[in-house]
């Protein structure tokens, strides 16, 4: 069964680590095998636009490299910004996610408006442009960036009380779901979502189970086509 690419873009292993543990649930006999990479060329976070646009080109020939040698069922970018999907996806027929995108979808699935962290506020605007893109700004009742660096994110204890305060202000807003608007958040999820009293979003996951459907229905569907498989049936 064709595997499924999470790309990191940024160069922190202890981002992916992160990232594994968020998606190690999805993992199962008979499911696609998930791999989480990480993009050396990447920076170790990306902060601000000229990084967002930096790495969409290191991050296009790593999936070029992999579509020539053996492609994979379906590609992940791992960044709460989806910095170069529009480039990446014209490399590829395989399905293409976003985490940001694929978080926003499960949050209008759920309820009517939702909320979203962000790790700095020049964040903010990315979101802002992939919301307006997607026909869904209006569904966003509020967005609080903190302003902190990637390894406060990722200490256990750092940034957690200035989440869990971000989160209540966008519940008290009027936001019915949160997103988790960086990947260094993940581990946070479940004290955000205690303290809130709101479903949290984590982008990672949403955009596996994405990718996952898309792999067992296109399996599927060659199944169904093999001759072979007809024969036995």
């Amino acid at each position: 069964m064709a595997d499924i690419l999470v790309i990191n873009p940024n160069s922190s292993s202890a981002c992916s680590a992160g990232i594994e543990a968020a998606v190690a649930p999805f993992r199962a006999p008979g499911r696609p095998d998930i791999q989480v990479v990480t993009l050396a060329a990447g920076p170790p976070a990306i902060v601000t636009w000229r990084h967002w646009h930096a790495v969409i080109e290191p991050l296009c020939a790593w999936v070029e490299a992999r579509e020539t040698a053996s492609p994979a069922g379906a590609y992940i970018i791992a960044c709460g910004s989806d910095p170069g999907i529009e480039a990446v996806r014209a490399l590829t027929k395989r399905p293409v996610y976003g985490i940001f995108r694929s978080a926003v979808a499960a949050a209008v699935a759920r309820a009517e408006r939702f909320g979203i962290i962000a790790m700095v506020d020049s964040s903010k605007q990315r979101h802002l442009a992939a919301l307006r893109a997607l026909g869904l700004e209006h569904r966003l009742a509020g967005e609080i960036a903190l302003n902190v660096s990637m390894e406060a994110l990722l200490d256990p204890d750092a940034a957690r009380a200035a989440l869990i305060a971000a989160a209540t202000r966008l519940a008290d807003a009027g936001s019915e779901t949160l997103i988790l608007g960086c990947t260094g958040m993940a581990h946070h999820r479940d004290a955000i979502e205690a303290a809130s009293a709101r479903p949290v979003i984590e982008p990672c996951q949403s955009a596996v189970a994405l990718a996952l459907a898309a792999v067992a229905a296109t399996t599927g569907a060659r199944r169904a086509s093999d001759p072979a498989v007809l024969a036995a049936d």
